[in-house]
């Protein structure tokens, strides 16, 4: 009976494990589609107030949840003290110390750097261009791991149910 029982425990938690897994899949899904729904509300707020970097900041960290509220906030903070020349500098050190916990892949933070460069432009329609085609980017970036996602579920439950299987066949 201590086996039956114990067999049906060790293929619950390794059928959980690989639910699990899947569920962390659909959540950074969820953090890339809402870190390109900030971007976009940048990109807005930029075509429709042509105010300054920090304030644009300000405003659609005021309108996100964390920790992108925190990340734009103190960019704009440290926009403000202008203690470097460099825009991208700041961006990239905002984005290193506030997008930490974000837990994004080191693909997809490099791609959040590259729009730092893309923002300190000078000329208004060569960054909306530009942000259009950054946004085209990340469209695409996103639309990989949704192809990816349903297919890396699957074998997530599979392997949990299967590696459950074999580590009962083997302690038996």
């Amino acid at each position: 009976m201590q086996r039956v029982i114990g067999s049906i425990l060790i293929i619950t938690a390794t059928t959980g494990a690989g639910y699990m897994y899947g569920v962390e899949l659909k959540a950074y899904l969820e953090k890339m589609l809402y870190l390109r729904y900030v971007i976009s509300l940048i990109k807005g707020e930029m075509e429709y107030s042509r105010a300054p970097l920090a304030e644009i900041f300000q405003t659609v960290g005021a309108r996100v949840r964390e920790p992108w509220a925190a990340w734009l906030k103190t960019t704009a903070r440290e926009m403000d003290r202008r203690e470097e020349s460099a825009f991208a500098r700041i961006w990239n050190r905002c984005i290193d110390r506030c997008l930490k916990e974000a837990g994004l892949k080191s693909e997809h933070s490099i791609l959040v750097k590259e729009l730092g460069t893309f923002l300190g432009q000078v000329d208004g329609d060569t960054m909306d261009h530009s942000l259009q085609m950054y946004l085209n980017r990340m469209d695409l970036e996103i639309e990989k791991l949704r192809e990816g996602l349903a297919s890396k579920r699957r074998i997530g439950n599979c392997l949990g149910v299967m590696g459950g299987i074999f580590l009962v066949v083997v302690l038996l």
